[in-house]
């Protein structure tokens, strides 16, 4: 069981979340770590992600958080081409670049710079490919760019009923602020 975790989700921007310090990260923190610990008891070893601003590397930073209480937690980062932090601010730019100097591993799908959105696909295929699970930060009712992997792990549970998707909405989030608030 367990092996490997993919996590993705809404793009930081996506959610109206323009500063690292929003209240708002730390809610879905909160809750990425909620699913990470279920997995970790069925043995989770590593976590994938792709490096994308917003849930991807929040989710990275939960996994540094979890690794003082399982050492053997492991955080990779497959990024879908080169350079893709490129058009990024200054400010992103180094919060990536601190999210990477601690990865425990770190690579490129393709090897060659953005060129089409063939690349996200391929990426898609591969993280599903060799997850075990998957966590999504994904909301059936709002449009946003993890659709795709969201369908495509939906069509991977289909064949393969062993595979974990969990799937974080909204309201999920609104049970995590209320339990947050009243706990």
């Amino acid at each position: 069981m367990g092996g490997v975790a993919s996590i993705t989700g809404y793009k930081s921007f996506e959610l109206g979340i323009f500063k690292q310090d929003d209240q708002a990260v730390q809610y879905i923190k909160l809750a990425i770590r909620k699913e990470l610990l279920t997995l970790l008891d069925s043995g989770l070893e590593w976590v994938l992600i792709s490096g994308q601003l917003g849930v991807e590397l929040w989710a990275a930073e939960v996994v540094f958080e979890l690794q003082e209480e399982y050492p053997d937690l492991k955080l990779a980062v497959l990024t879908p081409f080169l350079q893709q932090e490129e058009k990024w601010n200054d400010q992103n730019k180094e919060y990536y670049e601190m999210i990477l100097s601690q990865a425990d591993f770190v690579d490129s799908i393709s090897k060659s710079p953005y060129q089409n959105p063939g690349q996200f696909k391929n990426r898609n295929l591969l993280f599903l490919h060799k997850s075990h699970s998957c966590i999504i930060l994904y909301d059936p009712e709002r449009e946003g760019s993890p659709r795709y992997f969201y369908e495509e792990a939906q069509r991977k549970q289909e064949q393969d009923p062993s595979f974990i998707l969990k799937t974080i909405t909204f309201d999920d989030l609104q049970w995590v602020v209320e339990e947050a608030q009243w706990g």
